[in-house]
């Protein structure tokens, strides 16, 4: 898995995630930001989209701070942890987590200006995983024997 590529884009959107969790978090770095985040989610909280079918109304505090931590764990993980097998769960997980912004920004009538960062994000983490899936594709055709271009049994 020697792809820079793939090296790349997992060490920055890694470190992009923890850098918008740790803003979910705390207002160390931008009181202004982090102030209205916290109004945001309150909306967001609203149109959560398991609310409904659980009958269950989810803090708007806690989700952000869940969503947060969320995106700090997976966040490292993708950028610093080796394993692969790691770096796709926390891919597919900030996947989720992006997915359900995009569906929040959807729900709340955001404009496109608060919606192209989450939908950006959601390509990127897509095309990661489909830049490791053609990675591990290209390893498992160069190491199956093939004669005159059929695959030998």
């Amino acid at each position: 898995m020697g792809s820079i590529v793939l090296k790349s884009l997992s060490i920055l959107l890694g470190l992009f995630f923890i850098f918008v969790g740790f803003i979910k978090l705390s207002s160390y770095i931008s009181k202004d930001l982090h102030k209205d985040l916290r109004k945001e989610y309150v909306k967001y909280a609203k149109v959560f989209p398991l609310a409904e079918a659980l009958d269950f109304k989810i803090p708007s505090k806690w989700y952000r701070r869940t969503v947060g931590a969320l995106e700090i764990i997976c966040g490292l993980a993708m950028a610093f942890v080796p394993n692969h097998k790691i770096k796709n769960g926390a891919n597919i997980c900030l996947l989720v987590l992006t997915l359900m912004a995009v569906y929040s920004h959807y729900m709340v009538a955001d404009k496109l200006e608060r919606t192209a960062p989450a939908l950006v994000f959601l390509f990127m983490l897509s095309g990661r995983l489909v830049v490791y899936y053609q990675l591990t594709r290209k390893e498992v055709d160069r190491a199956e024997p093939s004669v005159n271009g059929f695959k030998q049994e």
